[in-house]
């Protein structure tokens, strides 16, 4: 990698090329996780859509193609740490850590916040991490892992700030790309905005980027609205999964170097579209990636003219008690 995506502090904005360098890095360690086509209803009729599958991938997200990103590049350049890792997490960036993780006979801490879904502390428990949880916010759970990765000299990941974590999440794109016909508009619901900023870096010029948040949660476009990421309060059904109280630096450097537009979405929409799911198609997945539906079933996003339209399903470390059935 050229310096400029070094895993720095600074704000770097991804490009196609860093997000190639990590389909090369993990390929054979990720899941190509398959493409369902399917047609949705909408106010204008129905409507073809491809959802990414990607709540199939290692440990339920696709939070598992940043983290062999960046533990594989460590392990290539000499700098995995005997310590092993460290990350905060609400749930699904550690869980995609601890099975990077694994895989590589490292120790994995993760620190999550009080208010983490049982669903996903299980899951990290399964998979022999180290689990801590602090405070009731993600931005306390983060301060606490970089205190341990500085006491224990491990290499600290990032759930959505870290430029091998953002390469990583872009891969989907490639992959998307390579099966679809003409311009893509892709939905994809955004947390701290690692997802949406790699899917923007791998993406042609002829595609389109829409940027999906819980009214309640809305990082990104706060940002947009005040030209520089702002602290937010938290306040959406999705906050477990899409948590971040402020966008990343990354995120915000990359989409300002792409056309991405911006959707903002209610929390009752967001069931709706998850029961749609379930309903339909027998898809169960987190409050947080039914969002990146809303705006398709709303007729707020159209499928390009002679191309298709893709809902990435990113996450589902859910249970079927979370909907009562």
């Amino acid at each position: 990698m050229t310096p400029r995506t070094e895993n720095i502090t600074g704000p770097v904005a991804l490009t196609s090329a860093d997000v190639e360098a990590a389909r090369e890095r993990i390929d054979g360690l990720a899941r190509r996780t398959p493409i369902f086509r399917t047609t949705v209803p909408t106010p204008h009729g129905d409507v073809a859509v491809l959802f990414k599958l990607e709540y199939l991938q290692h440990g339920g997200s696709f939070k598992v193609r940043g983290s062999f990103n960046a533990i594989e590049r460590a392990a290539a350049d000499g700098t995995m740490p005997s310590a092993g890792v460290v990350i905060a997490s609400g749930g699904n960036a550690a869980i995609g850590a601890a099975w990077a993780s694994r895989r590589r006979g490292l120790g994995c801490t993760v620190v999550v916040p009080e208010t983490a879904p049982d669903a996903k502390v299980a899951a990290l428990g399964a998979l022999g991490a180290t689990v801590e949880k602090v405070g009731d916010r993600y931005v306390l759970a983060a301060a606490a892992a970089t205190e341990i990765a500085l006491s224990s000299g491990a290499l600290e990941l990032h759930a959505y700030d870290l430029p091998d974590i953002v390469a990583g999440a872009g891969t989907i794109a490639l992959e998307v790309a390579e099966e679809a016909s003409g311009p893509i508009t892709y939905c994809i619901a955004v947390g701290g905005g690692g997802l949406v900023s790699g899917i923007a870096a791998a993406a042609r010029p002829e595609d389109r980027v829409v940027a999906v948040e819980p009214i309640g949660a809305a990082t990104l476009h706060a940002a947009l609205q005040a030209g520089h990421p702002v602290d937010i309060e938290l306040d959406s059904i999705a906050s477990d999964s899409l948590g971040a109280s402020r966008v990343g630096r990354i995120a915000w450097a990359t989409v300002t170097d792409n056309a991405v537009d911006s959707v903002v979405v209610d929390d009752d929409s967001i069931v709706r579209a998850r029961s749609f799911l379930w309903r339909e198609f027998r898809i169960l997945v987190e409050l947080g990636t039914a969002a990146a539906l809303v705006p398709v079933l709303d007729g707020t996003v159209s499928p390009p003219r002679d191309g298709e339209l893709c809902v990435v399903l990113c996450g589902a470390n859910v249970s079927l008690g979370d909907m009562g059935v």
